[in-house]
Formats: structure tokens, sequence, C-alpha cells
């Protein structure tokens, strides 16, 4: 389970209707006990995917920022410092799928990380409509965990 505040989702949401068309992306600080998790901060980052700013670590980079997302090194560097700034945790990491479910793709199975929540916001004409968070199993499959706000 994923703890979140309604101003947490408030941030989420207009970050992503203010990318849209483009997916957005952002980090979540906090807490975790176990697979419990409360969000303290919510931080909005800019989209990187296939610009010249970041260089990629992917091996595949098909797509555009409309269903693809990166976060720079810089911003995740940035996010672990204010974390251990103030005793918490990159807990998780949101993004946003345009026009689509908020369900994850085989390249959000690909490079997801174990322990963080990964929440997607669905985004269809500029609008959210849906918010659902997933964590990584033992076998690298995507389990969905409540969202509680």
């Amino acid at each position: 389970m994923i703890q979140l505040t309604t101003s947490h989702l408030q941030i989420i949401y207009n970050h992503a209707e203010g990318a849209y068309p483009e997916e957005c992306c952002g980090i979540l600080l906090g807490i975790a006990s176990g697979s419990n998790k409360e969000c303290v901060t919510v931080i909005t980052t800019k989209n990187v995917w296939n610009t010249e700013e970041e260089p990629t670590i992917f091996t595949n980079q098909e797509g555009s920022r409309n269903s693809r997302y990166t976060i720079s090194p810089r911003d995740l560097m940035v996010a672990q410092k204010q974390a251990r700034e103030e005793s918490l945790n990159i807990i998780g990491i949101f993004h946003s799928h345009v026009d689509n479910l908020a369900v994850p793709s085989e390249f959000d199975r690909e490079y997801a990380w174990h322990s963080y929540s990964y929440i997607i916001v669905s985004v269809y004409d500029g609008k959210s409509r849906d918010i659902r968070s997933w964590c990584l199993d033992e076998k690298y499959g995507f389990q969905e965990e409540v969202v509680q706000y």
C-alpha cells in the first residue's frame, strides 16, 4: 500500500495534465515500512526521453515522449540528496500514460526497480482519469498495490 495526500494527488494530476500530450514523470519521497509506504514529498521532473540534455541509458530508444519517459540522473541525485537531508527515502516514481490505461507497459516493467512503487496516471484528452500503483514481485512481474488517500 502507498499512502498519498489529496494534495500529492493534485500535484501529480496537474503535472500529468500540463505535460499532455507527452508523458510526465516525477519522484516520490517518503517512509517505507515493509510493504507499506507513506509519501511525504512529490517532486515533479522533466521528461528527458531522447533529448540532448541527458544521454539515455536505454538500449531501446524507440518511441517518443508521448509513450516513454525518463528522469535525468541529475534529478535523481538531487532527489536522493533531498531525501537524505530530510531523513526520507525515494519510495517511488510516477509517470503518466497518454490516452491509455494506468497499467504498466513492458517498457515500464523492464526498467523498474524492486521496492519502488510505480504510480501511473492515465490522461485522456488532457484530463487525468485514473491513478494506480504497481510494485515488482520476485519474478519481475508487476503487482498492483493499493493507493490510499
